[in-house]
């Protein structure tokens, strides 16, 4: 399976010649979606779900997302699959597990939205905005990395907890160079201590999965 990594917290992963493309939102840039086959959304923040875009998707390419999120999605009902925590669903012949309820808590004025993570062919977690312990051996974490609901020694405790082989930097394009050079030096450090490959890729920058 192949993993590129685009603008923010979105990721495309490929293989078999199909395309499933996550949370491409209003900060990833529109080529993300070029070829997508199928498209998961954690959540209804902006940053995660761009109705327009997805509007603008070939009728034959299927979203799954929560229910909250399913609201932001007027007209697309055709294409749109409602799930929550403990579905399961195939995806462009990708085997995706839906795992979490809620986002991370924001402040305490700022209601807490529904946000479910997806497993990928038991391979690939992408949890959205929120530290969701996936429950099971997972080779390959997508890991918030900055937002206002988010510290960095929690990251470093959900890389432990989770302990992947491979984690690599999600929700990341707040940052300014000055604050993805704290990331990847995190990410760096957690990786020589727990004997994983941790890192943050650049915007189209792909990895191959494999064992």
């Amino acid at each position: 399976m192949k993993l590129t990594k685009h603008g923010h917290a979105c990721v495309r992963l490929e293989k078999d010649g199909s395309t499933l493309v996550i949370d491409p939102g209003g900060l990833t840039e529109e080529s993300a979606l070029d070829g997508a086959d199928a498209v998961l959304i954690t959540h209804e923040h902006f940053d995660h779900l761009d109705a327009k875009r997805l509007a603008a998707l070939r009728p034959d390419v299927q979203i799954w997302t929560c229910a909250a999120a399913a609201q932001q999605l007027d007209g697309l009902s055709a294409k749109v699959n409602i799930v929550g925590e403990g579905d399961s669903f195939t995806a462009a012949g990708f085997e995706v597990g839906v795992l979490g309820r809620e986002h991370a808590r924001i402040a305490f004025d700022v209601p807490v939205v529904q946000n479910i993570g997806f497993l990928v062919d038991d391979e690939v977690f992408h949890p959205g905005d929120a530290f969701t312990l996936p429950g099971r051996p997972v080779g390959t974490l997508l890991t918030p990395s900055s937002g206002p609901w988010l510290k960095a020694v929690e990251m470093v405790d959900y890389l432990r907890e989770v302990a992947p082989r491979r984690a690599y930097s999600i929700h990341d394009g707040l940052y300014n160079d000055i604050g993805l050079m704290l990331v990847d030096n995190i990410l760096t450090r957690r990786g020589e201590a727990q004997d994983a490959d941790f890192r943050r890729l650049a915007v189209g920058e792909s990895v191959e999965l494999t064992g």
